[in-house]
């Protein structure tokens, strides 16, 4: 519960501070593209970059989590091959070396 009302918190004060960011800069910015050129508010264009750089950054640490999570499955199965190797040991007789 306390979780969801920090987060709406959060999400509150993110949502104000872009309504005063926007009136503070209503300039506008020249983008140019490769393919294309265009003019939009400042505001816009940095909220724009802001979103793409956000979703990079989950795509980027998406990749790294499914490489962790491949690393952690094949040590699961080096680990589970290693006990049931250490397992059959155990159950063999000793034998006395002479």
């Amino acid at each position: 519960m306390l979780k969801k009302v920090g987060l709406i918190v959060l999400l509150l004060l993110i949502f104000g501070v872009m309504i005063v960011f926007t009136n503070l800069n209503t300039g506008q910015v020249e983008v140019n593209l490769a393919f294309m050129s265009t003019t939009k508010p400042i505001s816009i264009v940095l909220t724009v970059t802001l979103v793409i750089g956000w979703l990079l950054g989950i795509l980027s640490m998406g990749l790294y989590a499914l490489r962790i999570a491949n690393e952690r499955r094949i040590l699961r199965r080096a680990l589970r091959i290693s006990e049931s190797e250490i397992s059959s040991l155990r159950s063999l007789p000793l034998s006395d070396a002479d």
